[in-house]
């Protein structure tokens, strides 16, 4: 049967051993600092202290003197040096000192002043470095013993001869007591600061489960991991605003959809009131009041729906979450349907009136009416295959915009409405984009149809196409009452479509998509002329001009091609 796995330590052990470890690690390199410190200040200390007992010792006028005889003299006796004046002098300085030892030399080394008497008139066991003339200070091993000495050159009295030299040790005992002393406060100290890091790792441990929930850190990794793959695995755009009123969270969608700043940006809306996060108006109206109902949002390039859904748990307001939705597709689809819905009307026209035509010359030879019959079909023959009332078709090469404004010339008839092409119109090659080209033209053929319907008569709609390159020039004018004075067409929540009369007048549909559609290719759709009455342009006697319609234009780039044979507009149709 296989072992289950041993569970891993908790996030409070792990934190304690890692504090245990990183404080042990520092009371052993606070030791070793101290420990290493404390030997350099002693062997400084005791450099010193020797040097200066030296240096004191070699200036005596007496020392120099009898130092200087005993060079001299061949032979030293041992118990002459034992009551002469060297051996009392060093010995006395030794013993008010405190020194480890005061040996006093002679030029060849023999020793005059000893510590222990029974070494006198014996060559000393370490180099008399000193009889070169130079100080000296180190730590040797001698015959007494491990010591910290200075060596200084005993000068003969009136000359610069040296003569001897006085060697001045200081035992390494205090280093010692020292280094105990100082080796029990560090590692008092570090044991307090043990303990004190235990207590205070303890308190923190316990604080950071209260405010984590009790979640190990790898279960709050976890989560975060899945909170990052629910908000940018979704195209729709999430916005979570916490109970204090303040953005928390948004997801990519979000940012692209609200052209927000990015994450890395100092103007990054995580952190700031939903007041000041520079939302659009509405949005943040119905953040403020969040009944859950759904609001349509408008931007430069995109349409959104958005949804405030409160959130709460266990009874607790957790704040609020704005779901956005981009609907630029859907509307886009639409627009082109209606373009194909239309030439799908004009098509079923068309058959029903070549059903008519067979059936007319049908009857006619059924009768043995020949004559008629030939003279009937010459006729339909000279007027071609489809009745297309659009006044000057024949401006426009291309076969599916003369069938799209066929159509649409149709729709225009049946409305009592005159559909014409501009006698300043010149189009030149042929469709390679005929959806979007399409979609601007039939909106705008449909708002200028509504607009003349609703005006007097007579009610006509003029269409004006240019081509310059691959780019389509447009404009579209109609006989109505032209666009409401101060309404802007094409700003968000404004709905140009309503009736006459109504506080929102005009009479556009589809405007803000259109403009979308035209700026995603780099053109624009604007209002060449807004139309209506001029009063400013009245003529003596007269109070104003009539009303005169509203004239819109557009430029798509990119939708025409030069090549009529292009196998991109074969594709496009």
């Amino acid at each position: 049967m296989p072992q289950e796995p041993k569970p891993s330590r908790g996030f409070a052990a792990r934190i304690m051993s890692l504090q245990f470890a990183v404080v042990g690690l520092m009371i052993l390199a606070a030791a070793a600092g101290a420990m290493w410190v404390t030997v350099e200040r002693v062997n400084e200390q005791a450099q010193e202290r020797a040097l200066a007992i030296a240096r004191t010792l070699a200036a005596d006028p007496e020392i120099r003197a009898q130092v200087k005889g005993y060079a001299e003299d061949g032979s030293l006796d041992a118990g002459a040096l034992r009551a002469g004046y060297v051996q009392q002098a060093a010995e006395a300085v030794r013993v008010r000192t405190g020194a480890f030892f005061v040996v006093v030399t002679e030029d060849r080394g023999i020793r005059l002043a000893h510590p222990t008497p029974s070494q006198l008139g014996q060559r000393v066991s370490t180099d008399p470095v000193a009889l070169s003339g130079q100080e000296s200070v180190s730590r040797e091993h001698g015959t007494l013993g491990e010591s910290v000495r200075a060596k200084v050159p005993v000068f003969a009295p009136e000359a610069d001869t040296v003569v001897g030299e006085v060697s001045v040790g200081v035992g390494v005992q205090e280093l010692a007591a020292r280094l105990r002393t100082a080796g029990i406060w560090v590692f008092g100290l570090g044991l307090a600061a043990l303990g004190l890091s235990a207590a205070s790792t303890r308190w923190l441990v316990r604080r950071l489960k209260a405010q984590t929930l009790g979640l190990e850190p790898a279960e709050m990794a976890q989560l975060l991991r899945d909170r990052d793959a629910v908000l940018y695995g979704v195209a729709d755009g999430v916005i979570g605003i916490g109970p204090d009123g303040r953005v928390s969270v948004r997801n990519r969608a979000a940012r692209i959809m609200l052209g927000l700043p990015h994450r890395h940006e100092s103007a990054d809306i995580i952190g700031l009131p939903y007041t000041r996060a520079r939302l659009p108006a509405p949005l943040v109206a119905a953040i403020g009041t969040c009944d859950g109902a759904t609001l349509r949002l408008e931007t430069e390039h995109a349409a959104l729906v958005a949804t405030v859904h409160p959130v709460r748990r266990d009874g607790i307001d957790l704040g609020q979450v704005v779901l956005l939705r981009d609907v630029t597709t859907i509307e886009t689809l639409g627009s082109r349907l209606d373009a194909v819905e239309t030439m799908a009307s004009a098509l079923r026209a068309q058959r029903h009136e070549f059903a008519n035509r067979l059936h007319t010359i049908s009857g006619l030879l059924h009768h043995g009416d020949v004559a008629e019959a030939r003279d009937y079909l010459g006729e339909v023959i000279a007027s071609g295959p489809v009745r297309e009332p659009v006044q000057n078709l024949e401006a426009i090469e291309d076969t599916y915009l003369r069938a799209f404004l066929g159509a649409k010339g149709v729709q225009a008839y049946e409305r009592g409405v005159v559909l014409r092409v501009g006698d300043a119109s010149a189009l030149y090659g042929s469709l390679i984009d005929a959806q979007d080209a399409t979609a601007v033209l039939g909106n705008l053929i449909d708002n200028a149809l509504r607009a003349a319907v609703q005006g007097p008569a007579p009610r006509w709609v003029e269409v004006d196409l240019l081509s310059e390159g691959t780019t389509l020039h447009l404009a579209v004018a109609d006989s109505g009452a032209g666009v409401e004075p101060g309404l802007d067409v094409f700003a968000e929540g404004v709905s140009t479509g309503a009736l006459p009369g109504s506080p929102e007048r005009g009479q556009g549909v589809g405007l803000p998509l259109v403009r979308r559609l035209a700026r995603t290719r780099g053109g624009e759709v604007w209002i060449a002329d807004p139309g209506g009455a001029r009063a400013d342009a009245a003529a003596p006697g007269e109070t104003e001009h009539p009303a005169a319609g509203a004239v819109f234009a557009a430029r798509l780039p990119g939708v025409l091609s030069t090549d009529a044979g292009s196998p991109e507009r074969t594709n496009a149709r």
